[in-house]
């Protein structure tokens, strides 16, 4: 019998930003049981995205890539139906998610996945789901929002210059002087916000860029660096904010 193997996500970056948005904006309210099923949705509909993003790369088996993402998209929409039976207000997100999502297709089609507007639109897609998970728990709009939003992009967009920094652009230093005044904003941003100790959990990413950027290092020594960064960042966020 052929082993049948499982597709999912190979970039590990993105299980960190499809939870941790999410986790931040549900704690930055106060978690409901209809966090559950809406989280499972955003988890599977991350899911998706990649065998469905696959078949538009790649010609050959195409019908298999096309079959793991439709599943995982109805997997989604089972787990997202009771809540839109309650929280019908949450349709208001599609719009947003089809535009982000849309500019995400447009790069691949053109094998420009590495865009830096394909990051941004990336991330903000993910920051999306953080929102959602705020205002299912009893949050409202306005500035409160902003900042959950506000300290998850600062922070993913932050990993997205380091990374670029000590592989692709590693040799570029104009991108080595970007990746660090970046870090270097987003420490002191937080300090105008209504919450200036949110500039603690962005040290350990300022420290990291200016260590090592521009400098060689292997895959996995990155890929510990970003896992510490993003534990510290889960933690002591949800201590200051």
């Amino acid at each position: 019998m052929k082993k049948i193997s499982m597709v999912i996500p190979r970039e590990h970056g993105g299980w960190a930003m499809v939870s941790i948005p999410f986790i931040i904006g549900m704690m930055a309210a106060k978690p409901v049981l209809l966090h559950l099923p809406l989280f499972l949705a955003w988890l599977f509909l991350y899911l998706s995205s990649y065998p469905l993003l696959q078949a538009l790369k790649k010609t050959t088996k195409r019908t298999w890539w096309l079959q793991w993402g439709a599943g995982y998209a109805a997997a989604a929409l089972l787990c997202l139906i009771p809540v839109l039976l309650q929280e019908l207000w949450l349709f208001w997100f599609a719009p947003v998610l089809i535009l982000l999502i849309t500019v995400n297709i447009w790069h691949v089609r053109r094998k420009s996945e590495r865009a830096m507007l394909n990051d941004v639109c990336a991330i903000l897609l993910f920051c999306t789901a953080g929102a959602a998970a705020y205002l299912l728990g009893g949050g409202t709009w306005g500035r409160e929002l902003a900042e959950v939003l506000l300290f998850n992009f600062l922070y993913f967009m932050g990993t997205v210059f380091f990374v670029k920094s000590v592989f692709r652009e590693r040799k570029n230093k104009r991108w080595t002087l970007y990746a660090k005044v970046y870090h270097i904003i987003a420490l002191v941003l937080p300090l105008f916000t209504l919450s200036p100790w949110m500039c603690v959990p962005f040290v350990y990413p300022l420290v990291k860029t200016w260590i090592y950027s521009g400098k060689p290092l292997k895959p996995m020594r990155v890929g510990i660096m970003e896992i510490v960064g993003s534990v510290q960042f889960v933690f002591l966020t949800l201590m200051l904010l």
